[in-house]
């Protein structure tokens, strides 16, 4: 026999197939009349997220909500479990007819089993230890002012480091050995880099440099 569905439920019907449509397989979307409470569903959107049908009675958990919130307030994302066993995330809206009464719901049920799995998932791969926590910022701000100075302490013989005498890097060494450069990590290769010499080269500098102080 054809069910006779109030007409507000039944412009109700083409809302819930597009947000089925539009949040896909894992929503299911299902249109409740409450004058036929054996037979309530009118309307439903992938249905295999609860396994339920149209023939499908209304769960026990739908009518302790529909007796609950007797004045019509709507319950949103609350959680549960599908007969299969999947995780849910529920809202359930009250439908009203032109005289403010109550006559049915709409409830969205979405499959978040899956985003759990993936949320744990990510949980587990961006776990660190925040004792070793680096400011990356201070970082680069570091690297900035050493850049600097070994750049400006290099121009000052006016010629690029390739034309450059062992005299003169030694010399450039020991400007940057004063301006207290190698107290900073990573200077020395840094140095040796822009000079074109090995570290080894720097801390050979660095030790004639130091014995004559």
């Amino acid at each position: 026999m054809t069910k006779t569905v109030h007409p507000v439920l039944t412009k109700m019907i083409p809302v819930a197939k597009g947000i089925a449509e539009t949040f896909g397989s894992n929503c299911e979307v299902v249109i409740h009349d409450f004058s036929n409470i054996e037979q309530s569903i009118v309307a439903i959107f992938n249905g295999h997220v609860t396994g339920r049908t149209l023939e499908t009675r209304m769960s026990e958990s739908i009518l302790e909500k529909i007796n609950k919130h007797q004045d019509g307030y709507d319950v949103y994302n609350y959680t549960g479990k599908s007969t299969l066993g999947r995780e849910l995330k529920s809202t359930t809206t009250f439908i009203r007819n032109f005289e403010d009464e109550i006559i049915g719901c709409m409830c969205i049920n979405f499959d978040i089993t899956d985003i759990l799995s993936a949320r744990n998932l990510l949980n587990e791969l961006s776990k660190v230890d925040e004792e070793e926590t680096i400011v990356i910022g201070e970082i680069n701000k570091i690297n900035d002012v050493l850049y600097d100075i070994v750049e400006n302490t290099i121009h000052k013989f006016g010629r690029p480091v390739i034309y450059l005498n062992k005299d003169e890097k030694v010399s450039i060494v020991k400007d940057l050995e004063d301006k207290g450069v190698f107290l900073i990590k990573g200077a020395i290769d840094y140095v040796a880099n822009s000079l074109q010499v090995s570290r080894y080269t720097i801390y050979n500098y660095l030790d004639g440099i130091r014995d004559t102080k």
